[in-house]
Formats: structure tokens, C-alpha cells, sequence
């Protein structure tokens, strides 16, 4: 009754428009049909469709099947011509380009769907995102990422017949300004490509100055934001160039520029006050032996809610609260659920995220908590170090949050080669998780990981000494040391309980550790359920 009450509706909607080309159809993401339901779905679809536009297709994407969906879908399209379908478009989630190209029948077009709306869980993902910006921007933020996605354009566009990007909104208006831009003239590049859309939306007078702006803002992505002093560079000069444009204040494309410039500033120079609070915490909590536990926590408490108070660059999150009332009066835009009412939390409302910790200041209220409850002195005292040096272990050890591009000294990541899709060229891409809508208490280095990492490297070893390694993830782990298997003294599938392995002899005595990790088969869970490691110590023992 269902498939007869759609097919029926999208037949009304067919009547009503004087002219349709192609209609297509994602195959998941929305939909969890089956292939052997899709396929003659989209027959009866396309028969509705050509009785009002006879000249018009179906095209499908193979987005969510399974491996034998996809070959029962080729099997049954390259049998024998259709010539109600179009082709296949490949979009987030799909099988890679060259191999849809390569398994489909020439007779079909296959046309890209290219992701230019999301940073994070995504098709194309920003690699090696800082996780600032995550915890803040989130996945769908004022996203400008000219060279990148013309680089990208520029190695795929050749396996299609021609796109039509996804986006999810007005966000990623310069993403695709380039991508449209490089598909009529693939020689252009982004700069002169920024400068006609500045010419155009903004005028002559600012275009080139505009357009390196918006350079700028993809450049505030790279690297550990603590020390990317680029940043504060972006936001000077937009504020020139703003200063010397005063008509273009009501101008959406120029608020969202200036959005992300404020935006990205008031995000590091918060980062890095609350990174020193949480080191001024720590201390408090390492003189417990003194000052005994209770007051420890007290004091750290203290320290940890000056980020409370005003910073002496308020006055930037006065301006980005009104850039976000003035997107919202000029076209619309929902930066936050309370006031602008944005579907969800996820959904661009970076407004709700200005003030999320950039320490861990949750989480160790949290612990205080579970501390003090504690029945012994001795044991509230030996947690509260425990806390205070939980990145830092001590002379000769060595800890990496491995998803942080600024906390992973020790990670290697592959060499470019060209030969990967374009998200995993440069290796393991970070995974940022998302729950309590984003508000998560977790300790922050718990909200990002990696599948696997290429290795963790050591060079700084004593041959003398005796060391183990720790591994703090979700479920399974399959560790080599120096190429060798090892299986865990201390084993454990929970996030917070970290794996321990003791460091063979014969790697301690060639002064370098190496850690490699065999994949494990999951395939038959949800990439959210997947093993993932978040944390690693090398722990020289005493």
C-alpha cells in the first residue's frame, strides 16, 4: 500500500512541473530498501514518469547496499539496456568512483554526488582536524574549503559524466561556487575562482583582498589550532577589509566570512586560556599530598570556573552573536536551537557550542566526585594524581592522544601516494564521535580517535629499562611490537580501562619501539560499533 501511495504522489507532482530530465533515487541515506525491492521500484517509477516526460530518466545511487546488493544491481542493468535509466551516481557512502566507472556498461552515465556540506562524519572529511573546531563548528558549519575541493574535483572529475553536489544548505555556498566553476573550466584556479565570486557578491573594490580571506579561512584548519598564529592573521584582515566596506554589513556571504573569522580567533584564544587552567588544576591536584584531597578538589574547582568569566576577548563573542542574528535576519540562517530554532544540534547551530570546554573541565568535576566518595585518604589522594598526570606520565615515557594532530608526536601517517580515495590519502583520517547532542562530558581525548594508526614510533628508549604500553579504546585491539604479536597481561574491551602489554626485550634492546595494529574484521557492525583506539602510552617502569 505503501510503494503504491508513493508511486502515486510522485505521479502528481510529475503532471504538475512542465519539464523533468532525470529524477534520482539514493539507494540508502535516506531508504533501507533492499536492492530486489529498489530496482522494480524504480520501473514502475520511471513508467509514471515517462508518461508526462517521455524523454526523461531514473538514475540510481548505490549509497548503503551491501557487496552482494551492489553486484545483483550490476548484474541486472548490464544484462540488457534499460532505457529508462540514466546510470548510477555515486555519492557518500557509494562504492569508489573508478569502480562503479569500471563495473557499469558503458551505455550508462555515471554522474558524481560529491559531500561539499560536512567537516566531520562524512564522505570527505577535514584531515586532521583540530578538536576545537569539532567540539565547536561541529559537522555542518560556514565551511570554505576552495583548494581542497578543486584539488579534488580535479582527480575525480574524469571517471564522471558531470555532478550535482550535496549540500545540506547555504554553508558551503563557496564550495560550490568552486566546484561549479571547475567543472565549466577545469583550468581555473581557486584564487581566480574566488576573485569573480567576490566580484561578483561583493564588488571590485574588495574582490582580490576578499578572496584571499576566504583562502585564509580554509588555513585556520590546518595543523594544532594552540599554534596556528595564522588565525589571528585571518581575523585582522577581514577586519580591514571590513572597515573599508561598510555597505556590504548586510550582505550574507560577507557575514558568513566574517562569522568564521571571528568565530575561529575567539575558539583559539579560548583553547588556549582553558588548556592553562587545566594545567593550573593539575597542580593543584599534585600538591593534594599537602594540602589533602578535599582541598585539592576545591581549589582545582576554582580554577577550572574562571572560564566563567569574562576573557579579554569578549568582545569578539559579542560580534559573533551578532553576525548570527544578523544570518539569521538577512537569509534565514539557524545557528543555534533556542533562539533560531536549527533542526538540531548537528545541524549548523555553532552558537550552541561557543562556551564547550576546550579542557576537560567536565569531566574532572565528574571524577572529583567519584574522588571524594572515595572511604580512604591514601586512595582519594593517589586518583587525584592520577588525574592531574594523565597526559603526562612521567621522565622517559611518552603519551599521544591519537586523534588530536597536536597531541600525537608519535603517530606516522602514510606518505601521499595517490593511489587512495582522496579521504584517506594522507592515512587513518581522525573519527570524532557525537553523542549527548554534543554535549558530552567524556574527557576530550574519549571523543576522538583513530580506526587503526599507520604506527606509534618510540626512538627515545633506555635499553636498561623495562616498559609496557597502554591502549585506551572501544572493543578489540590486535597489537605488534617491532613486528611481533603480543597479547595483553591486562585485557579489556571498555573506554576508560586501558589495555596493557608488556614490551618484549628484544625491542627494548634496539632503542626503538614500533607499534602496528592488524585490522579486524567488523564489517558485519555499524561503523559506529567499530574497535577504536583513543589513546597510548609507552610507560617506562620504575
Amino acid at each position: 500500500a505503501l510503494r503504491a501511495k508513493t508511486l502515486d504522489s510522485l505521479e502528481a507532482l510529475f503532471v504538475k512541473l512542465p519539464r523533468i530530465d532525470h529524477v534520482f533515487v539514493p539507494g540508502g541515506d535516506p531508504g533501507h530498501n533492499r536492492a530486489e525491492l529498489v530496482l522494480p521500484w524504480l520501473k514502475d517509477l520511471a513508467e509514471r514518469l515517462r508518461r508526462h516526460h517521455p524523454k526523461s530518466q531514473v538514475w540510481l545511487s548505490l549509497q548503503w547496499f551491501d557487496a552482494p546488493q551492489i553486484t545483483w544491481i550490476y548484474d541486472q542493468i548490464n544484462a540488457a539496456p534499460l532505457p529508462w535509466l540514466g546510470g548510477l551516481v555515486a555519492g557518500p557512502s557509494s562504492p569508489p568512483l573508478a569502480e562503479t566507472r569500471a563495473r557499469l556498461h558503458p551505455r550508462y552515465r555515471l554522474r558524481d554526488y560529491p559531500d561539499v556540506t560536512h567537516t566531520v562524519r562524512a564522505q570527505y572529511v577535514v584531515p586532521d582536524w583540530d578538536p576545537a573546531y569539532n567540539f565547536t563548528l561541529g559537522r555542518e558549519p560556514i565551511n570554505p574549503r576552495p583548494v581542497f575541493y578543486a584539488s579534488l574535483h580535479d582527480r575525480i572529475a574524469s571517471h564522471t559524466d558531470g555532478f550535482i553536489s550535496y549540500s545540506d544548505g547555504v554553508n558551503d555556498d563557496v564550495n560550490k561556487a568552486i566546484w561549479s566553476r571547475k567543472a565549466w573550466s577545469p583550468s581555473a584556479t581557486p584564487r581566480d575562482i574566488l576573485i569573480e565570486y567576490a566580484r561578483l557578491f561583493f564588488g571590485e573594490a574588495v574582490a582580490e583582498r576578499a578572496a584571499d580571506g576566504l583562502l585564509a579561512l580554509e588555513k585556520n584548519w590546518e595543523g594544532p589550532l594552540a599554534t596556528n598564529g595564522a588565525v589571528d592573521g585571518t581575523l585582522a584582515s577581514w577586519q580591514r577589509v571590513e572597515a573599508e566596506a561598510p555597505g556590504l554589513g548586510g550582505n550574507w556571504r560577507w557575514q558568513q566570512a566574517l562569522f568564521r573569522a571571528y568565530y575561529d580567533a575567539y575558539t583559539r584564544h579560548r583553547l588556549l586560556r582553558e588548556t592553562a587552567l587545566e594545567d593550573r588544576a593539575n597542580a593543584a591536584l599534585l600538591a593534594s599530598a599537602t594540602t589533602g584531597a578535599a582541598d585539592a578538589v576545591a581549589r582545582a574547582r576554582t580554577i577550572l570556573a574562571e572560564a566563567d568569566t569574562p576573557g579579554p576577548h569578549d568582545a569578539w563573542r559579542r560580534r559573533i552573536l551578532d553576525l548570527g542574528a544578523a544570518l539569521f535576519s538577512s537569509i534565514g540562517m539557524q545557528m543555534d536551537t533556542p533562539t533560531y530554532k536549527a533542526s538540531g544540534t548537528e545541524r549548523g547551530a555553532v552558537l550552541d557550542f561557543l562556551h564547550y570546554p576546550l579542557n576537560n573541565r567536565w569531566w574532572l568535576e565528574d571524577e572529583f566526585a567519584s574522588v571524594l566518595a572515595l572511604p580512604d585518604e591514601t586512595a582519594r589522594r593517589a586518583r587525584l594524581v592520577q588525574l592531574a598526570r594523565w597526559e603526562a606520565p612521567g621522565p622517559g615515557s611518552f603519551y599521544d592522544d591519537l586523534g588530536h594532530v597536536g597531541k600525537s608526536p608519535h603517530v606516522r601517517k602514510a606518505k601521499v601516494s595517490g593511489a587512495n580515495p582522496p579521504e584517506l590519502e594522507d592515512g587513518p583520517t581522525p573519527h570524532f564521535t557525537w553523542e549527548q547532542e554534543g554535549r558530552s562530558r567524556k574527557r576530550l581525548s574519549w571523543q576522538v580517535s583513530l580506526r587503526w594508526p599507520i604506527a606509534l614510533v618510540y626512538e627515545q628508549i633506555d635499553p636498561a629499562a623495562r616498559y609496557v604500553v597502554r591502549l585506551n579504546g572501544n572493543g578489540d585491539v590486535r597489537l605488534r611490537i617491532n613486528g611481533t604479536p603480543v597479547q595483553p597481561s591486562h585485557a579489556s574491551t571498555t573506554l576508560g580501562d586501558p589495555k596493557v602489554f608488556d614490551v618484549p626485550l628484544e625491542a627494548i634492546r634496539s632503542r626503538r619501539i614500533v607499534l602496528s595494529f592488524d585490522d579486524i574484521d567488523e564489517s558485519d557492525r555499524n561503523w559506529r560499533q567499530h574497535s577504536r583506539v583513543h589513546e597510548a602510552w609507552l610507560i617506562k617502569v620504575p
